[in-house]
């Protein structure tokens, strides 16, 4: 069973990667499309909007989008795993400050799914991307 299991072990790799980077995308894609799409003079306004949010938690705004941008392009390339330790390792600091600054507040009830992103991104930090991977496929790995 373990030999069987442990010839499972690039599959478990992309299912961390791609539930991961799914669930990365979703949560950036309010913070970098406007509702309503991109027209008109409100390219951006998803942006500064959730700028503003950031800088309502006593932090500079441009953290806002370094986040914001970390969790949507992020996602994608976690998903394709490309540039998979340096992105885990973005995602892991980027949900480390979200447990600090806002989830903290609501307890362990209203922080388990960030901890759990932040574990998934830490590990993926520690193993790589596995050889189901762009980042294996090309050397990067």
């Amino acid at each position: 069973m373990r030999r069987y299991l442990d010839g499972m072990q690039p599959w478990g790799t992309l299912l961390l990667r791609v539930v991961l980077g799914v669930a990365m995308v979703y949560n950036g894609w309010h913070k970098v499309i406007p509702a309503g799409g991109f027209h008109g003079n409100n390219t951006f306004a998803a942006l500064q909007h959730w700028n503003t949010f950031v800088m309502h938690l006593g932090m500079p705004a441009w953290l806002g989008t370094v986040s914001a941008l970390t969790e949507f392009f992020g996602g994608m390339a976690l998903v394709l795993g490309l540039f998979t330790r340096l992105t885990a390792l973005l995602v892991a600091v980027n949900m480390a400050v979200a447990l600090l600054k806002v989830n903290i507040l609501h307890g362990y009830d209203g922080s388990q799914y960030t901890l759990v992103l932040f574990s998934v991104a830490v590990a993926l930090m520690f193993f790589g991307p596995g050889t189901l991977a762009l980042d294996d496929r090309i050397g990067l790995n």
